[in-house]
């Protein structure tokens, strides 16, 4: 079974939705999903919520999460609410 790599830019306006979208359309043949989150500067609750819930679908399905990007004070707030143990994170 050959394993799948599928990239994709986050847009600081778009996280939530684009996050949404993500886990809809996560498939078990995805080995890894890489986002990069360069262009985000803050996460607000709904942003947490969603990033709950793309980690969750993704361990059902066995997909690995990168979070390429991601700004120290984004990466403080997942810290903080232990969200980092559930992705893998890329500079």
């Amino acid at each position: 079974m050959s394993t799948t790599q599928v990239f994709l830019d986050i847009e600081e306006k778009r996280v939530v939705a684009t996050l949404q979208e993500v886990a809809e359309g996560l498939d078990e043949s995805q080995g890894e999903t890489v986002l990069d989150f360069s262009s985000v500067r803050r996460i607000d609750s709904k942003t947490l919520q969603a990033l709950e819930d793309l980690a969750r679908v993704a361990d059902q399905k066995g997909v690995k999460i990168v979070l390429r990007g991601v700004k120290v004070d984004v990466y403080k707030v997942l810290k903080l609410v232990k969200l980092t143990q559930r992705f893998f994170f890329a500079h």
